[in-house]
């Protein structure tokens, strides 16, 4: 029997695996453009150093790379084991994009990072890094696939539910494929992992500044991260404000509760820059407003309102009364099939002017099994359900933002300090880059939250129930697996945190070329002072 606990316990342990997986992604994302572009300027010049560059910051990447693709693989299979009904209802359209992530870019990705590790000698300069940037775009595709199947899931577009399968099946690929928010969320999330990538090389590099060593290698890793970096961070910016425009589209709920927007205001609404949010009485005590922002932003216009949550409550509530029409017929339906009779034009008919709400009819299973004998608290208590909780989504996006401006005056500090060519007269800036290592990573994990927990209570949106989409499996089972996760995860975070300080302290010299610190200079290679700007 599924249960609430079960339910709770099952999110749970997917939300540990992904925002575990989700640590190493966006690393992953960044670090391979930045390795094509230092290969790529040693492919130009010939200069040693800039394939030493790519070498080193190409080892951290393969640290990296394997944790990522170990705890994907764990993740995936939940999809049969804690989600099977959810693989069932919908698996017709969010098994195509995976199974095209697996066979186009997973294994075009994996092929290429084996050649660019084990094919320096086997391969032409030029040949190594077409495989470089064959690795780069392996990794953008996995990423696109994926996020084309979490699209859909936030705006499920390109699919009908057919009341014979009793499942939702797909009428248009293309559709799915060009999803406004799969494509805002691809390119906001990777551009979110050019920012980390950037962030890691800049901090690192920073640090080797600061103890004074390896001192050429480093500054022209700053002098690529700071306009790498800068240029991510203003694309994250503008296409996150993509992102938001897209939210007010097709996902009012989220855009209404990251707002704490209990209200519905005049056109051009507010942006609540701070608040102090009263969930019990449904009110803001006292909120900072920054007037005209919020529309602007999520309706990209001065005359166009965004909904409040009491009137998204309301609309919602309407949808769940007209959602137990559509369950109701489509139930009567499958009886009479069952009992080998003619489906009723009449309840046809109604399944076909209700279908659309069926979702939210289904909201009230967690209540009761017979929908029809729903009462007005249990429709009450479905509406609730339809907002998720505030405070989390409010604080959770004003930690992303504000940490995405200040790595934008981060990297806006370094690349100007790096044209004018005085940032190593900089001690401060490059604490500051150093203090901002762990920034992005923060800044990724509470975007991946606020999408994620935003959808609820939905696993698809406004379709399928999340109270639905589980296995019906024993609950000790879910806390047996979730409990290894959490160990067998601990071991391999301990495993990626030690490897990298130890490749990050050994730095260059990790190569064993004798020309960085802590090595004895061979004769027969070139001084690490010998080498100059590019």
């Amino acid at each position: 029997m599924i249960t609430e606990h079960l339910v709770d316990i099952s999110r749970l342990q997917f939300a540990v695996t992904v925002l575990f997986h989700f640590l190493f992604i966006p690393l992953t994302l960044g670090m391979t453009w930045l390795l094509v572009i230092m290969e790529s300027v040693y492919v130009i010049t010939g200069k040693e150093i800039w394939k030493d560059m790519t070498k080193f910051w190409g080892k951290l990447f393969g640290i990296n790379f394997a944790l990522g693709v170990t705890t994907g693989i764990t993740m995936e299979f939940q999809f049969g084991t804690n989600w099977a009904y959810y693989s069932h209802y919908v698996g017709d359209i969010f098994g195509a994009p995976l199974a095209i992530e697996g066979l186009m870019a997973f294994f075009l990705e994996s092929t290429m990072v084996g050649l660019f590790f084990f094919g320096w000698a086997r391969m032409s300069r030029v040949q190594h890094l077409m495989t470089t940037i064959m690795m780069a775009l392996g990794t953008n595709l996995s990423a696109l696939w994926i996020l084309v199947a979490n699209g859909w899931m936030q705006n499920p577009v390109g699919a009908e539910f057919n009341y014979e399968t009793m499942r939702m099946e797909m009428t248009s690929f293309t559709q799915i494929l060009l999803n406004p928010d799969a494509q805002n969320k691809f390119v906001h999330t990777v551009s979110a992992g050019y920012v980390v990538g950037a962030v890691f090389v800049l901090a690192i590099s920073a640090l080797y500044l600061l103890k004074k060593r390896d001192v050429e290698f480093a500054k022209r890793s700053f002098h690529v991260a700071a306009a790498f970096g800068f240029a991510s961070i203003c694309s994250t910016i503008v296409l996150g404000d993509e992102s938001g425009y897209s939210i007010g589209l097709a996902q009012q709920t989220k855009l209404a509760t990251m707002e704490a927007m209990w209200e519905t205001e005049p056109a051009p609404a507010s942006f609540n820059l701070i608040a102090s949010i009263n969930e019990a009485e449904e009110k803001n005590n006292w909120a900072v407003h920054v007037p005209y922002a919020m529309g602007i932003i999520g309706t990209h216009s001065l005359d166009k309102q965004i909904l409040g949550i009491h009137d998204i409550k309301a609309i919602n509530e309407e949808r769940i009364k007209n959602g137990i029409i559509a369950v109701s017929s489509l139930d009567q339906m499958r009886e009479d099939k069952s009992a080998g009779r003619a489906i009723d034009q009449a309840v046809l008919e109604s399944f076909e002017k209700n279908k659309n709400d069926l979702g939210f009819g289904l909201l009230l299973k967690k209540y009761t099994s017979d929908v029809t004998q729903a009462t007005p608290e249990m429709i009450a208590q479905a509406t609730d359900d339809t907002i998720p909780r505030v405070t989390p989504m409010f604080w959770s996006f004003r930690v992303m933002v504000g940490l995405g401006f200040l790595m934008l005056v981060l990297f806006a500090l370094s690349l100007f300090y790096t044209v004018k060519g005085t940032f190593m007269q900089k001690p401060w800036l490059l604490k500051f880059a150093v203090i901002m290592l762990p920034a992005p990573w923060i800044a990724a994990e509470a975007g991946w939250f606020v999408a994620e927990y935003g959808r609820q209570p939905w696993t698809v949106y406004g379709i399928l129930p999340t109270h639905l989409s589980v296995s019906n499996i024993d609950v000790l089972n879910v806390i047996w697996s979730l409990t290894g996760f959490v160990v067998f995860y601990t071991a391999l975070f301990i495993v990626e945190i030690y490897l990298m300080q130890k490749y990050v302290r050994l730095g260059p010299a990790s190569l064993g070329t004798g020309r960085y610190h802590g090595e004895k200079t061979s004769p027969n290679i070139i001084n690490p002072s010998e080498h100059k700007e590019v």
